[in-house]
């Protein structure tokens, strides 16, 4: 079954997520999957994380043994420290997201509709949840990637019809990133663009709680 087949894991969602962070740009990274995206920018390429605990040009995460308890991201993980790196208090982090100046922000999710609502701050079954500043991000950043698993723990589809989880924010996902597949959200509903390697479109479409439109270019996931 479908199910029991191989997914690709953690890095390489992030991976692909890197593929699309614009030269040039600033990104903030949320908890999760994309943390890990900082350490798959591609050499050469000039990208500015931003994190709202108060730091510009935030660094990959630190190696263990190299940690520095006074340079950390939004999530508690250690960064490694980098030339140009900026600090300041955390209010003028979120005024920069807030005044639109963060060009992508890559968040993890609950779930996604099919109308790019995004919902990743609370699980009501388990009383679990934490506002944080995804509201803002997903308010004030240009564009919204979502990073995350296809599925939940229990196999049930993270992108569906209508969210059933408090909403972070409406309408406001650019982009679905899963170890199933690459998925873009429109003014029309979603489009499916990739697919993972050894996956059909009928098993990802069987995997997802909302109708994929198939783009005429859909191909296997590109790294």
């Amino acid at each position: 079954m479908a199910e029991q087949k191989a997914r690709l894991d953690r890095d390489v969602i992030a991976m692909r997520v890197a593929k699309e962070l614009p030269d040039g740009g600033y990104v903030n990274l949320g908890i999760g999957i994309p943390t890990l995206v900082s350490g798959f920018v591609t050499e050469g390429s000039m990208v500015f994380f931003h994190s709202e605990s108060g730091v510009l040009n935030c660094g990959p995460l630190a190696e263990e043994g190299h940690e520095d308890i006074d340079l950390i991201n939004a999530g508690g993980q250690f960064l490694q420290p980098v030339p140009g790196m900026a600090f300041f208090n955390s209010a003028e982090g979120f005024a920069m997201i807030r005044g639109g100046h963060v060009d992508v922000t890559v968040l993890g999710a609950h779930q996604v509709s099919a109308k790019g609502d995004l919902a990743n701050w609370m699980l009501p079954d388990r009383g679990v949840g934490n506002i944080g500043g995804a509201m803002d991000l997903a308010a004030g950043a240009k564009a919204v990637i979502v990073a995350m698993e296809h599925t939940d723990r229990e196999n049930q589809p993270k992108i569906v019809q209508e969210c059933t989880y408090p909403i972070t924010g409406h309408g406001c996902v650019t982009l679905v990133i899963t170890d199933l597949a690459v998925i873009r959200c429109t003014a029309q509903g979603l489009v499916l663009e990739e697919v993972a390697p050894g996956w059909t479109v009928a098993e990802v479409q069987a995997l997802t709680g909302a109708k994929l439109a198939v783009s005429a270019q859909v191909k296997e996931y590109q790294l």
